[in-house]
């Protein structure tokens, strides 16, 4: 048999290949819409991929099941449970096969067993492997998705929060108890090979670790350690972080099925003037220049969204669907930019202008950071100013400053309004990346006397300022 994981590390995400080396047939698990190191791997090992399969309707990214089917021929094995309103709208226009808890399937010699895990979603599925061509009789270990993470399980609140499903948080956490239940069964030696890492968005505290065993997970995972429902239920819906607002698209397109990629997509090579006029026109401008140099000079009207780990996340949140996009970047990024924002159906990607166009350029927008005994200073003049804290809700919640305003950085383009006028904004994050975020996000939208706090509330905590 055949193994191999792959780790975007853009999303957190983990996709598997499995293939039957007898017979030179190969699955992959919950794809990632860019499949080029799928086919890469099955060309270098000699597979052919001839089946496709998920574990659920993501919420998180864009699934490259339906890209993978098309260019390979691959079939489909979807899940045919939950209700009518989460069924695979995509699936007929393949070779597929729906899938219920009890069934089984086959790639070549390797024995996928289906169990239906409901918690995360309504139709989550996770499979069971036995290597019966490498003369197994038992599992060697399961494909777990969103269900079962290292140190985790999937939040049951996505459906209702992203979704607008009204009540199912509740439920969801119910079938999380029950699944887990089913879960604990399973024999301790199973290894479990979960579809998220540390960073998803899709659990409270995930492990970094890329797999664990059913074994290990029973003594560690805090979610395995309840006997009691409504405990557990309480646990496990407290504190969930705020689901990023694409996740709504995610559902939708994961659901329908995603637009099939060209090819031959180009990016226009841009220059300053074309980019002026791209913000004039109301499209997304980008710059993934660092911080420091987006602070020190930018083009009026873009947003700063450094290319690291972080940058599908913050596009995602503050990147409209109906939005054409211009980057400025480093031409040799460009293309890996692209995918990271295809990664999550952000597909209008029309031009680019290098960096060093914009370095060079004069008279650039620029803004200032102060330091915290800066920041105590003008609070003595606070009637000039508002603090604008962008963290998440759950690091509000533990303490904050004194007066502070709150919005989290993704909503900050929506709640513009709660930001009273004539007050020069403050901004801070936890160590001042989000806030720098947010001040690019604050001057494109016309707030141009915008002041960034260096270090975030840690600097401030350190320094000895109040807080609440």
């Amino acid at each position: 048999m055949f193994f191999k994981s792959f780790f975007d590390e853009n999303l957190a995400q983990m996709s598997y290949m499995v293939g039957c080396q007898k017979t030179g047939e190969a699955l992959v698990i919950d794809p990632a819409r860019d499949i080029t190191p799928y086919l890469t791997t099955a060309k270098k090992e000699g597979f052919d991929i001839t089946s496709i399969t998920e574990t659920h309707i993501h919420a998180d990214y864009l699934s490259g099941a339906r890209e993978l089917a098309e260019k390979t021929g691959g079939k489909l094995y979807l899940s045919d449970e939950g209700d009518d309103d989460w069924k695979y709208g995509f699936a007929k226009e393949y070779s597929y096969q729906w899938l219920k808890g009890g069934d089984h399937f086959y790639v070549g010699n390797v024995k996928l067993d289906v169990l239906h895990t409901p918690g995360h979603t309504p139709e989550s599925l996770s499979y069971l492997l036995t290597d019966e061509g490498g003369g197994s009789s038992v599992p060697m270990g399961i494909f777990t998705g969103d269900f079962v993470f290292v140190g985790d399980v999937g939040r049951p609140d996505l459906l209702e929060k992203a979704a607008g499903a009204s009540g199912s948080s509740e439920v969801g956490a119910k079938d999380m108890f029950k699944s887990l239940q089913r879960f604990k069964e399973l024999p301790d030696y199973v290894q479990v090979w979960p579809g998220h890492g540390a960073g998803s968005a899709c659990g409270k505290s995930l492990g970094a670790v890329p797999s664990s065993t059913v074994g290990y997970e029973k003594i560690n995972n805090w979610a395995l350690s309840y006997e009691e429902e409504a405990s557990f239920i309480d646990e496990l819906l407290e504190g969930q972080p705020e689901p990023p607002k694409y996740f709504t698209m995610m559902k939708k397109l994961n659901k329908e099925g995603p637009a099939l990629l060209d090819d031959h997509q180009s990016v226009e090579k841009m220059n300053i003037e074309q980019t002026q006029k791209a913000v004039e026109q109301g499209n997304a401008v980008i710059d993934t220049r660092s911080k420091e140099d987006f602070a020190k000079g930018h083009l009026p009207g873009t947003i700063n969204l450094p290319f690291n780990k972080a940058f599908a996340n913050w596009a995602g949140w503050l990147i409209s669907y109906d939005q054409d996009i211009v980057l400025i970047s480093d031409e040799s990024e460009v293309e890996d930019i692209q995918i990271a924002l295809q990664s999550i159906g952000l597909d209008r990607l029309v031009g680019f202008v290098n960096q060093d166009d914009v370095d060079q350029k004069d008279n650039l927008e620029t803004y200032e950071s102060i330091t915290a005994d800066q920041l105590a200073e003008k609070f003595k003049d606070h009637e000039d100013y508002i603090i604008v804290d962008v963290r998440n809700q759950s690091e509000w919640d533990e303490e904050h400053m004194e007066g502070a305003f709150h919005v989290m950085l993704g909503t900050l383009p929506d709640r513009l309004d709660e930001i009273p006028e004539g007050k020069t904004p403050i901004v801070h994050c936890q160590s001042g990346i989000r806030s720098a975020i947010a001040t690019s996000v604050l001057q494109a939208y016309g707030y141009k006397d915008v002041l960034n706090l260096k270090g975030g509330f840690s600097a401030w905590k350190e320094y000895g300022g109040k807080v609440a």
